[in-house]
């Protein structure tokens, strides 16, 4: 495996800081056309023409689409709630109503311009709390009659709303000594990767192949066959380097309608969005949310009780959200011991940009709340926040919200190392403090496969269908493969992001590249060692138990000099038969819960897995002004086993940053007729290398029971590092200021308000 003193250098990595490495805007094709989308003009209006006629005929121009060119197809993943273009309603500013392919995008965007659509202004519901009050219009009046997963609860303009319930919640409250209850509101914020959605589609017959900057393959293969009413056969997803996503190229975005375009101009079509598109467009957004917390105490500090109401920012449609209020309550409910729990939460339909899987969808609010009001608790108590935590956080044997019991866990010791690492107690300026927060994550088992080959010069190649979105997870693979047969991970080749050569994987999504096409790497590369084994048996003329595999060769244990190289058995195995390892092991089963006080249950009664995190933030707070830095952050996580530590480094310090962000500048601004007042990076800020703060890492090592976990009793590592510092930068502010700050980001107007009341 990788070390810190010999790290494993991604194969990708040359190309893509030298600029050779092509990215899907980079493709280019004889006879290309450009394609430009037509949006609504409205964030809430019934259709009462379309007009093409301009468009059409205005010379370059080749192929204009509207609904009535595609099949009339509902689709999501969890309600069916959408079409490729708007038929009779638009819901949001950025819904598609048509799309134009033309020789250049000058010519694409007059086409677009020309064509005429008439509305009939409804009224816009963009505040979830009103969305949900009796009588509030409905944003899919039919909603009852669209498809949805068995067990989504929805109803009205509340698309999917799931509640946890365990123990007597109004009798714990009765009996706590100290109760304390709170409001927090977390605007949307979008993922912002620095390239943005780009499809190019070519048909050869009645075939396409799509080359896409999608996180998912194979879910957007699945969403061009089922809208586009094709065999999945007959649909190819190829993935080149791929910008970053972030969960913002998840799910099925405009493959379908790239694809129907060049289907009707007959040439290959390419579209790449402007940054304005990429902020208006695209159903993957990180959801607003509203959050009211209640926690009773005894006097003693344990937590007797805890009371959430939460509603979730679906938007206009829902792409992977249905399942977020079920997360959303799991963090709210936060890794803590808590004898009565009910947490309620809904997904609330409004005229807003869809909202979908960003990193570590629900759990950076969800935790900037749980974990402000954790210190307002712990105050009311007069007691260190520290301490607070150290009484309540789970240890091994604890139950979570649901009743699961945590086994191999390394919470607390996060907690102890972080707060060690930043020096928590030393004397600080008057200007500075040091704010703590805890967070936890799930890992998500979902079935995978992989193909190890041996080539004919001892070489390997890695055949898989996990996708890279530039976490390195996918580069990790050779070194789980190279452990197994005693080779260099560098003999490793790796073919991968394509839906025609490898099996099934459901993307660069859930933390879960690793953990589960890890394991099946591991089991095809085992299928191959036993290959390998059987043919040195048979040319050494030994008792196959009798030999290992290492340093590129097969040899007798203690007789290093009788040995065969990989390279002699491959080119011997060539002759007669090939080297191939096919791998899908099974993926671990979820950990028993207690849900039958729960509802809309979809998968997430206890988490699989569970990582825990502790983050340590000091920050300097300007009291005349409301600016936060940060100086200095401990990030202290129990991620399992730690299996290429300069990639786990790496996902840390980009997360700890995103969650700086997050913190103290991401959000988008929203006027009143629901259009976007910030789609750009001028006054949408990001944080830079620039603004980075020293990162202090640290691992807890706390592996998962075989088969319980991932590759070698790992556990997800993408997502969680960007859930607890929002809420560890809110606890510094308040510390220095004395003030909570109720709403994200926490802007210096609004920190400054907050001084003020």
């Amino acid at each position: 495996m990788a070390t810190a003193e010999k790290p494993f250098i991604r194969q990708d990595g040359k190309d893509k800081v030298t600029g050779l490495g092509r990215y899907t805007a980079d493709l280019d094709m004889t006879g290309m056309l450009q394609a430009k989308f037509r949006y609504s003009d409205h964030a809430h209006a019934r259709i009462t023409r379309i007009d093409t006629s301009k468009a059409r005929a205005l010379p370059g121009v080749f192929a204009v689409i509207t609904h009535e060119d595609v099949p009339d197809v509902r689709y999501g993943p969890f309600v069916q709630d959408r079409r490729l273009f708007a038929k009779h309603k638009v819901r949001y500013e950025g819904e598609l109503v048509a799309a134009v392919a033309a020789l250049t995008n000058e010519i694409a965007q007059r086409a677009v311009e020309l064509i005429e659509v008439d509305y009939e202004p409804l009224e816009i519901v963009s505040d979830v709390e009103a969305a949900l009050q009796p009588g509030a219009p409905l944003l899919h009046e039919e909603w009852a009659s669209y498809g949805a997963s068995e067990d989504v609860v929805r109803e009205g303009n509340d698309c999917s709303r799931s509640t946890i319930l365990k123990g007597d919640p109004d009798k714990g409250m009765a009996e706590a000594d100290i109760v304390v209850k709170e409001r927090y509101v977390a605007d949307m914020s979008h993922a912002v990767p620095i390239e943005p959605h780009a499809v190019v589609a070519q048909w050869q017959g009645d075939r396409v192949t799509i080359w896409s900057s999608t996180q998912v393959p194979f879910i957007a293969r699945s969403g061009v066959a089922t809208t586009l009413e094709l065999p999945e056969a007959h649909v190819r997803i190829v993935v080149p380097h791929l910008g970053g996503g972030f969960g913002g190229k998840c799910e099925f975005h405009y493959e379908a309608q790239v694809a129907a375009l060049a289907r009707v101009a007959q040439r290959p079509v390419r579209l790449v969005f402007s940054r304005r598109e990429e902020f208006l467009a695209p159903d993957h957004r990180r959801e607003g949310q509203v959050l009211e917390l209640e926690t009773g105490v005894r006097r003693d500090g344990s937590i007797v009780a805890r009371r959430g109401r939460l509603i979730l920012d679906n938007g206009a449609y829902s792409a992977d959200a249905p399942f977020f209020p079920q997360l959303a309550a799991m963090m709210a409910a936060g890794p803590y011991k808590i004898e009565n729990v009910f947490v309620d939460a809904s997904l609330a339909y409004t005229n807003t940009t869809p909202s979908g899987s960003v990193r570590a969808p629900t759990a950076p609010q969800a935790c900037w709340a749980l974990e402000q009001h954790m210190d307002s608790v712990a105050g009311q108590l007069g007691m260190d926040p520290v301490e607070f935590r150290r009484l309540n956080i789970v240890k091994n044997g604890d139950e979570g919200p649901t009743r699961q019991v945590f086994e191999d866990i390394g919470a607390a010791e996060t907690l102890e190392r972080a707060v060690e690492l930043i020096g928590y107690g030393k004397e600080l300026p008057d200007d500075e403090a040091i704010g703590v927060a805890v967070g936890w994550w799930p890992s998500f088992g979902i079935a995978s496969g992989a193909y190890v080959k041996i080539n004919g010069d001892g070489s390997a190649t890695i055949i898989t269908g996990a996708q890279e979105c530039g976490t390195g997870a996918v580069m990790a693979l050779p070194l789980l493969a190279a452990e197994i047969l005693g080779m260099e991970p560098e003999s490793f080749s790796l073919l991968y992001q394509d839906t025609d050569a490898g099996p099934f994987d459901s993307g660069a999504s859930g933390s879960q590249t690793t953990f589960n096409n890890g394991r099946a790497v591991m089991a095809a590369a085992n299928d191959v060692r036993e290959q390998l084994l059987d043919l040195a048996a048979e040319q050494l003329e030994a008792n196959r138990d009798d030999l290992e595999l290492k340093d590129g060769a097969v040899s007798v244990k203690g007789s290093p000099t009788k040995s065969v190289t990989i390279p002699e058995l491959a080119e011997a195995a060539h002759g007669s038969t090939l080297l191939l390892g096919r791998g899908a092991d099974a993926v671990p089963e979820m950990p028993a819960s207690d849900a039958a006080g729960c509802t809309g249950r979809l998968g997430m009664e206890s988490f699989l897995a569970p990582t825990f995190i502790t983050h340590a933030v000091r920050c300097k707070v300007d009291r005349e002004t409301g600016v936060v830095r940060v100086l200095e952050v401990a990030a202290v996580h129990e991620s399992g086993r730690v299996l290429n530590p300069i990639g786990a480094n790496g996902q840390v310090e980009g997360g700890v940053v995103m969650g700086i962000g997050m913190a103290t500048l991401e959000g988008s601004l929203l006027g009143e007729d629901a259009r976007q007042l910030n789609p750009h990076l001028l006054d949408y800020k990001l944080q830079t290398a620039s603004d980075s703060p020293p990162i202090h890492i640290g691992w807890v090592d706390s592996p998962t029971k075989p088969g319980a976990g991932g590759p070698k009793g790992s556990k997800g590592i993408g997502e969680p590092p960007c859930v607890p510092t929002p809420g560890a930068i809110a606890n510094a502010i308040a510390q220095v200021t004395g003030a909570r700050v109720h709403q994200l980001p926490m802007t210096p107007a609004r920190v400054w308000e907050a001084m003020q009341r």
